[in-house]
């Protein structure tokens, strides 16, 4: 739509929010010659005219990069890995070591 005044039924390009995706969209209703609702061809949902920009809302991606940087400007503390006490094995407990008498087998009943 070069140079056109959009009509309801013409096909315009709009972001989605169900689909959140860039796609066709027909103008379902105008207000003052500007689009007000437009519906999804994909899935056929109405919902206002976002004027393509509701993809753009998203957070930058370099602020990752900087909250790590904050972190290691604290100075965490740092402990050296021969510090670290070893943990103690624990023993078997005493219901566990008991021995089952040589020259009985064990039977189970049914």
């Amino acid at each position: 739509m070069t140079g056109q005044t959009p009509r309801l039924g013409d096909l315009i390009d709009d972001h989605c929010p169900r689909c959140k995706l860039l796609l066709n969209h027909a103008i379902a209703s105008m207000m003052d010659g500007k689009v007000a609702k437009v519906i999804c061809q994909t899935c056929l949902t109405e919902h206002p005219y976002l004027y393509q920009d509701g993809a753009k809302k998203k957070k930058s991606a370099g602020g990752r990069e900087t909250l790590f940087d904050q972190v290691l400007a604290h100075g965490t503390s740092f402990i050296e890995p021969e510090d670290i006490p070893a943990a103690k094995k624990k023993l078997p407990s005493a219901a566990r070591r008991t021995r089952r008498q040589k020259g009985k087998p064990s039977r189970k009943k049914r």
